[in-house]
């Protein structure tokens, strides 16, 4: 996972200042995972993304890769901004993200797909993703990208596509022409609407909102994890799962 200092530092500021003020009541609390394994995930999915993609660069847009495997994966599911799934699903999942960071491109390739295919595709869980941007500073615009391409119907197939051509870390590669790449292929319509809209205030403040969000919730790095259903106290957060059938053995006990 990957930190900025200088949030750490404020975030760290501010958890101290709501302590002081009594704000330990928070609604939210750690979900009892009944497995000690589930705790070493995040190195799990790392090693996932050295042995499957140590060797790809990516973060070229006259070059994209897995165009027409992402359009299928979403294929037949609601889409509402960037929630995927039936509005009514008992389940909601919420991931925070960085487009940037390697090891949620390795969530979204490797353990997301074939729980969208099951549960999501099922309507039993819906998926929300939040940004989250410690990166650096594309991060944010590439974050708004991905809100754009939601106001399009195409904000799963975006993030997606982008994790599949994902380039190294702050190499400054996800710039306008990159962005609005990913945009065309996957088909958002109305390319000039979005390359403003992306721009928008609206757009880039709802990045910054969800980021700070992130961290009121005490989440320290990407891909953080929430989920909320039937048997949950709420809103609770989750130890990143290291497998698919983790993830989906943590939405039924949400059920």
């Amino acid at each position: 996972m990957s930190n900025k200092r200088e949030r750490e530092k404020r975030r760290e500021e501010r958890l101290q200042a709501e302590s002081a003020a009594g704000g330990g009541e928070r609604r939210t609390r750690l979900l009892q995972m009944g497995a000690a394994a589930v705790f070493l995930a995040v190195v799990a999915v790392v090693v996932l993304i050295v042995v499957n993609s140590g060797d790809s660069e990516g973060g070229d847009a006259s070059n994209l890769k897995d165009v027409g495997s992402v359009g299928k994966l979403f294929e037949g599911i609601p889409q509402n901004g960037l929630q995927l799934g039936q509005p009514d699903a008992k389940v909601e999942l919420i991931e925070y993200g960085d487009l940037q960071c390697p090891v949620c491109k390795g969530f979204a390739e490797e353990i997301l797909p074939p729980v969208i295919e099951s549960q999501v595709r099922a309507g039993d869980l819906k998926v929300t993703f939040r940004n989250f941007t410690i990166i650096g500073p594309q991060s944010t615009p590439a974050g708004a990208a991905a809100l754009a391409a939601g106001e399009q119907g195409k904000g799963w197939e975006f993030l997606e596509l982008f994790y599949h051509n994902q380039g190294p870390e702050n190499a400054g590669y996800a710039d306008d022409q990159f962005l609005t790449a990913i945009a065309k292929a996957v088909g958002v319509e109305d390319i000039e609407k979005f390359d403003r809209e992306r721009k928008s205030d609206k757009l880039v403040e709802e990045v910054e909102r969800t980021t700070e969000q992130a961290e009121t919730l005490g989440m320290t790095g990407t891909p953080s994890l929430a989920i909320e259903g039937p048997a949950t106290s709420g809103l609770e957060l989750l130890s990143s799962p290291s497998s698919s059938q983790g993830l989906e053995e943590l939405v039924e006990r949400a059920s």
